[in-house]
């Protein structure tokens, strides 16, 4: 039986289907950007955006009160790391002020947050050197802010870090605690 013979016609410029579906896709990508509406409309609400910026800002400073001034009159700040709970502005710079007091250079890193109505997670590293502690510490951190009405202030605050990393990485002991506060 004789061998078939090979083609000698030229290839067709048919596209691959590799080469339609990427067509495909990028028309839909296309297609997608001109009808979805903006993640960031005009006009749109950056007020939270900017009390997790003033967050931040208030941990990093030195200043307790710019952190209490967040606050809504009834807010609570929960630091669910070493089990206390804040009740109001006063309280809370209280609580900022204690912290400068035992952490030198205190500091909360923000990388990431979401909202979702009133509520705003926050995805941040927080780090600092507890005083008399052989070594700094910087552990991952996830705050869970729920916004008033207008998103002006916060109404509560709570914060999610391990306590037993912040200690072993400052090389202390599992059950060191805090001196008592000087007055």
């Amino acid at each position: 039986m004789p061998k078939p013979m090979p083609s000698t016609s030229a290839p067709t410029s048919r596209p691959s289907r590799a080469a339609t579906v990427l067509a495909t896709a990028a028309a839909l990508c296309a297609v997608t950007a001109a009808t979805a509406p903006a993640v960031h409309a005009a006009g749109a609400d950056r007020r939270p955006a900017r009390i997790v910026a003033d967050l931040a800002r208030a941990w990093n400073g030195t200043e307790p009160q710019a952190l209490g001034a967040l606050f809504t009159a009834d807010g609570t700040y929960v630091d669910l790391g070493v089990g206390v709970t804040f009740r109001g502005p006063r309280e809370i710079s209280g609580w900022k002020a204690r912290a400068d007091g035992l952490i030198a250079n205190v500091h909360v890193t923000v990388r990431a947050t979401h909202r979702e109505g009133d509520r705003v997670t926050v995805d941040a590293v927080y780090s600092g050197h507890l005083k008399g502690a052989p070594k700094p510490f910087a552990v991952p951190m996830t705050t869970l802010l729920d916004l008033d009405a207008n998103h002006c202030r916060i109404a509560s605050d709570e914060d999610h870090y391990s306590l037993a990393a912040v200690l072993a990485q400052s090389g202390l002991p599992a059950d060191w605690t805090p001196p008592a506060p000087t007055h």
